[in-house]
């Protein structure tokens, strides 16, 4: 269990601009103009690694010892090698399925990167999921699952089990244009549900697609302080600036009762141990002690009657080292952070009140069984809470308390080297956006104003502020 008991945002650190929220609120000084701050390059501060290669995020932190690395190795080979289908003489690697979808995690975050959604149409989605659900909620408060085919459409199965099903995404462009007459076009996507082999769905059911998000810093985003997390709520906008976050209350079943929620796209898991347990059993059918049962339904017979690796599938020494490979993943340093164009982008960011949600700094605690994540100061980008984004983002789906239009504000550090690990740069929870200027004009909600002061610069202000971007 962790144990986080020393909190703090960075104070002193950074000027006043950055410390404030709220969409427009913030000015530089007009004397000193953008200007780098001292060690801004180090994102995951102490844990900060240099490296620029399609490797760059897989490295552990920096400041590790020695004597803790083997660990984190045997962590990275439960992470990057498939599973088996049970029986098998693979002790301790068997027991996939029956439904799944995908053999190993890093089947969908290739490189401990971002998943690659589909581009054209037709094809599969192999790393981006399904969520589904019916309104109402579980006995712990969280999505109640569609009753034929669970809280996840998983479109693989072992012999003898039928797969669920498959999904398919068609994108539609949408026209739209910066206030200086530059056009440019939104790529909405609509999914599309085949195959079911069980029969229909409920009527109401609700789906949310989810693409795997990088790993980089998770274990930094446990270290900070929750106290600190709840101090940046705003629920009802008291202070006017357009902006309310709020924190999602999920059930931590390793605690048994709510706990804040932290990572996942609609921060609905409180741990990433948790997180890491409910990946194990929802993409690849993986029990643990933490989920001890297969995840099929009344209806899925044949997925009951398989065979299973064991009980639990993982044990708890496997969790716990994939867990900590998770959390000691390293953040790549910023590059380029001291050039006048990149400084120029993030004084326009937050002018553009970027910051009232994503929070440049952050300062972690003192974390558990973790001294090298512990007391660091961090350049996450995100406030960890929850944000209205708007309809063009709702999947109108609840989680929790998170609302069908709420999603946790996503940390930006590492994006820059996004294409050079993945290849791609899309981004948002479905991948739907080709790159950060569409990302930044599918804000809505919450984000509106800072999404129309984007459309209104100029456009060498508006390059500059994505030269800042790719530099995180």
């Amino acid at each position: 269990m962790t144990n986080v008991v020393r909190p703090g945002f960075i104070k002193g650190l950074l000027p006043l601009t950055f410390l404030l929220a709220g969409c427009g609120s913030s000015e530089a000084p007009q004397d000193s103009g953008p200007r780098a701050e001292p060690g801004e390059e180090l994102s995951g501060g102490e844990t900060t690694v240099f490296d620029t290669s399609t490797n760059a995020f897989s490295l552990s932190a920096r400041n590790m010892s020695s004597e803790r690395r083997s660990a984190f190795f045997v962590g990275n080979s439960f992470f990057k090698e498939n599973w088996v289908i049970a029986p098998s003489s693979t002790a301790g690697r068997d027991g996939l399925g029956p439904l799944y979808n995908a053999r190993s995690c890093s089947g969908c975050h290739l490189l401990d990167g971002r998943g690659t959604p589909p581009e054209k149409a037709g094809e599969a989605l192999l790393s981006v999921l399904i969520r589904l659900s019916i309104p109402g909620t579980d006995a712990h408060g969280g999505p109640a699952d569609e009753p034929t085919y669970g809280g996840q459409l998983q479109p693989k199965a072992i012999p003898n089990v039928e797969p669920e099903g498959n999904a398919f995404v068609a994108y539609e462009e949408v026209p739209g244009a910066f206030e200086d007459g530059e056009p440019f076009t939104l790529r909405r996507p609509t999914y599309t549900i085949d195959g079911l082999s069980r029969g229909s769905m409920a009527p109401e059911a609700m789906t949310s697609p989810r693409v795997a998000p990088q790993m980089v810093g998770l274990g930094l985003l446990e270290a900070v302080a929750e106290e600190d997390i709840l101090a940046a709520e705003d629920p009802d906008d008291k202070d006017g600036d357009g902006i309310s976050g709020r924190a999602n209350h999920v059930w931590d079943a390793a605690l048994g009762q709510n706990a804040i929620g932290r990572f996942g796209w609609k921060a609905n898991q409180p741990t990433l141990a948790q997180q890491t347990a409910g990946a194990f059993l929802g993409d690849m059918g993986i029990t643990t002690e933490m989920f001890s049962q297969e995840s099929c339904t009344d209806v899925e017979a044949d997925c009951k009657a398989a065979p299973t690796g064991g009980t639990p599938e993982a044990s708890a020494e496997i969790l716990e080292r994939v867990t900590f490979y998770s959390a000691t993943l390293a953040v790549p340093a910023r590059r380029d952070w001291e050039d006048p164009v990149v400084l120029a982008g993030k004084q326009r960011f937050l002018d553009a009140g970027c910051d009232g949600c994503h929070t440049p700094a952050l300062s972690t605690g003192t974390l558990e069984g973790y001294p090298e994540l512990s007391n660091q100061a961090i350049r996450p980008f995100t406030d960890l809470l929850l944000h209205d984004m708007g309809e063009g983002l709702a999947d109108g789906r609840p989680d929790y308390e998170a609302s069908g239009s709420e999603w946790r504000t996503p940390p930006l550090w590492g994006l820059g080297l996004l294409h050079t690990v993945n290849g791609h740069t899309n981004l948002m929870h479905d991948g739907r956006a080709r790159g950060f200027a569409e990302a930044v004009l599918w804000h809505g909600g919450e984000a509106e104003a800072s999404r129309e002061a984007f459309r209104a610069m100029p456009r060498e202000d508006r390059q500059a502020l994505i030269r800042f971007l790719e530099s995180l």
